[in-house]
């Protein structure tokens, strides 16, 4: 059963988006700022969300895509469409929607960022540009395309050795130009932490979640 609520942000320029926030019932530890596939804020982000929230800290997934529609909730199975969404974007006019989140937890303490597929390229871009205390990227193919970006965070990295859309040389790559990064492989597919997604892998996204667990721990609290 999903924990949180819809909630409205306001960017920097004035773009008001919506937000799913989960809130925890002990203490916040610090703010999470969960980052959407180019699926949208999905079944599956709101559930992370509730999962970080559940873990103690103020989870929000803002919605990136409402700059083009409200309520975009793409079938996992249409990945076309969903391209097309991220294609439509502006990274800036992205940034200053996700530092609308980052003030929005900001509350809580320290914050961090976590993002999966498009949203883990996101998270690493946000290390850079914006001001948090501690990035975690799942499989983020675009990454290696934005590499002149240095992070002023710490960033996790987690990528599935079975990732057709992310080969080892692009991890690689990363690895070689960000290698104070914290980096692990699993033996899983692109997109093993959805349990929407035929390439789920429990082992591999459970493990993933209790190394980022650790990794915010040491830097939000």
């Amino acid at each position: 059963m999903l924990m949180g609520h819809a909630i409205d942000l306001t960017a920097a320029d004035g773009h008001r988006l919506s937000g799913y926030l989960a809130e925890p019932t002990a203490e916040a530890r610090g703010g999470i700022v969960v980052v959407q596939e180019i699926f949208g804020v999905t079944r599956h982000i709101r559930a992370v969300a509730d999962q970080y929230a559940a873990a103690a800290f103020l989870a929000l997934a803002p919605a990136l895509f409402d700059r083009l529609e409200r309520n975009v909730d793409v079938p996992y199975s249409d990945m076309q469409k969903g391209r097309g969404y991220m294609q439509a974007m502006d990274d800036d006019k992205v940034m200053l929607d996700l530092a609308a989140g980052v003030e929005r937890v900001s509350s809580a303490g320290k914050v961090g960022m976590v993002g999966y597929c498009w949203g883990g390229t996101l998270a690493f871009l946000a290390a850079a540009k914006l001001k948090i205390d501690a990035a975690a990227a799942y499989y983020g193919g675009g990454i290696e395309r934005h590499l002149e970006q240095k992070p002023k965070a710490p960033v996790l990295f987690h990528f599935g050795e079975k990732d057709a859309h992310i080969p080892p040389s692009a991890v690689a790559k990363i690895e070689a130009a960000y290698p104070q990064g914290i980096y692990y492989l699993y033996p899983a597919e692109h997109g093993f932490n959805c349990s929407d997604r035929a390439s789920y892998e429990p082992k591999s996204a459970n493990l993933a979640f209790e190394r980022t667990l650790e990794f915010l721990h040491r830097h939000i609290g």
